[in-house]
């Protein structure tokens, strides 16, 4: 895992890219970005997810920043292009501080790669 400050400054990069990407008055919090990378993953946007589905696409975004480790295995898409996942191995146990510090390198990675492959955050 990075340093500290260097996970803490590259997450407020993504925070801040995100927040004037979206035109949004305030900073995006860890579940907002788990919403967007699910809904990435989705392939679609709808101004009116549900409750559960947005639940849905914020373990969609976990299983697909955990299959970078090979956590959790892509199945494929079923009838209505949702994404599903099979869980591998265990990831390991932590506390909610080690684990929000995982999931927030993961997200760094994440629209890192996002960046460099299509120019989402220039």
């Amino acid at each position: 895992m990075a340093e500290n400050w260097e996970l803490d400054f590259a997450y407020q990069r993504v925070r801040h890219l995100i927040k004037d990407r979206f035109r949004r008055e305030s900073l995006p919090d860890l579940n907002a970005l788990l919403f967007l990378i699910g809904v990435q993953e989705l392939g679609r946007w709808q101004p009116d997810f549900t409750k559960e589905e947005k639940r849905d696409l914020m373990h969609v975004a976990v299983c697909r920043l955990m299959s970078e480790d090979g956590h959790y295995r892509f199945l494929g898409r079923d009838a209505d292009g949702w994404p599903h996942y099979e869980l591998t191995s265990k990831i390991p146990p932590t506390d909610l501080k080690g684990q929000e510090a995982l999931l927030k390198e993961k997200i760094v990675a994440y629209f890192n790669d996002l960046e460099q492959e299509e120019g989402f955050l220039g």
